[in-house]
């Protein structure tokens, strides 16, 4: 039994045993440490193999808890859709408060006859005749908004409670990011022209395909649909597997290639000032959104930030990060066939989104 045990057991070698001068024919009918003078501790372990055992499986189960404590998950599984656990009333409410949003937004701020969106593109051109002043303006009032009311979440959850801060939050951040998304594709040709790519090869190709795979690393908050709209209690989430394992901060990522790939095709001033003011918003959000993940979940926090990275692939490559057997599967779930269907929708319906945002003459 004590020799099982030590021939099985990863810590065998270090008990540092004699190595045998040669093989016997019959090695289940004699000792497993041969025909050579015992060591008074080698005897006590053979005539006691119950204390064998005490020795040797504390080690065992503290080396095998050790390992687990490592890659045990703490956070959420992100992307996660259970079509059994859903209810049709759920979806209905969650269709007509889109609706309602949507009817209000378009009376209180995108229909030039009643709503503020003309007026306030218009205050914020007035400060300056630049196109490319206005867009960095308009991308800072959305960011210091947005990322001000997440910044106040927890204060204000507090207050108010969940589902109307994200109300508030919603109803506040929406209609400044319509005029920064209006005011871009009405002025995407003004400015200086740097540079001109169009007619190079395979460019149109190879940034398509960035951008649509920028719409994958959207951050999993975003297939809450239902917390999204307070239909469900929204929560602050601590996600941990798809791609997260990948990036901690997928949406910067995803914007940082949208931004590049657009400002490479279209190549103008006013299209590097856009990317410019976008990517310090997410970059500031990095920052942001690490710190109130550690103040809403702290040592939990303190795990996932251990093994995952920033930059894609980081923590992959240096080992803090091990993909499980069958990784892949964590994206075929129905919320990335939704996002695949989606953006093929949104690239062809960019003819309407531009002459839809001609139309107000922002």
């Amino acid at each position: 039994m004590a020799c099982s045990i030590l021939l099985s057991h990863p810590l065998s070698s270090q008990l540092h045993l004699p190595k045998p001068k040669f093989l016997l024919p019959y090695p289940s009918k004699i000792s497993c440490f041969y025909l050579k003078k015992r060591t008074p501790f080698e005897a006590h372990l053979i005539n006691s193999p119950q204390k064998l055992k005490k020795l040797l499986l504390p080690r065992v189960a503290k080396t095998e808890t050790e390992e687990n404590k490592v890659f045990q998950l703490v956070g959420e599984d992100s992307a996660e859709f259970d079509l059994s656990k859903q209810k049709i009333s759920s979806w209905v409410y969650f269709t007509l408060i889109l609706g309602v949003v949507l009817y209000i937004l378009d009376v209180a701020w995108i229909d030039n006859s009643t709503g503020f969106g003309k007026d306030f593109i218009g205050a914020v051109s007035s400060i300056s005749d630049s196109p490319e002043v206005v867009m960095l303006l308009l991308t800072l009032i959305f960011g210091v908004v947005h990322s001000g009311l997440a910044s106040l979440r927890d204060t204000g959850e507090k207050l108010i409670g969940e589902r109307a801060f994200r109300v508030l939050f919603a109803g506040v951040s929406l209609p400044f990011a319509v005029s920064t998304v209006v005011y871009f594709i009405n002025h995407r040709y003004d400015g200086v022209q740097l540079w001109q790519l169009h007619g190079v090869p395979g460019l149109h190709e190879l940034l398509w395909s960035a951008n649509f795979i920028s719409f994958f690393l959207l951050y999993p908050s975003t297939f809450n649909l239902l917390e999204v709209a307070a239909v469900d209690k929204p929560k602050m989430h601590l996600w941990e597997t798809g791609i997260m394992r990948i990036t901690r901060h997928p949406q910067m990522v995803g914007q940082v290639i949208w931004c590049v790939a657009h400002a490479i095709w279209i190549g103008n001033s006013v299209a590097v000032a856009a990317s410019a003011g976008l990517i310090a918003h997410h970059l500031f959000g990095v920052w942001n959104g690490d710190r109130r993940l550690g103040i809403r979940y702290g040592e939990a926090f303190e795990a996932v930030k251990s093994r995952t990275s920033v930059i894609p692939f980081v923590a992959i490559l240096d080992g803090r990060q091990k993909l499980p057997e069958g990784y892949y599967k964590e994206f075929l779930r129905l919320p990335y066939l939704a996002i695949t269907v989606l953006t093929l929708g949104a690239y062809l319906a960019h003819p309407l989104m531009q002459a839809s945002s001609f139309r107000l003459h922002w």
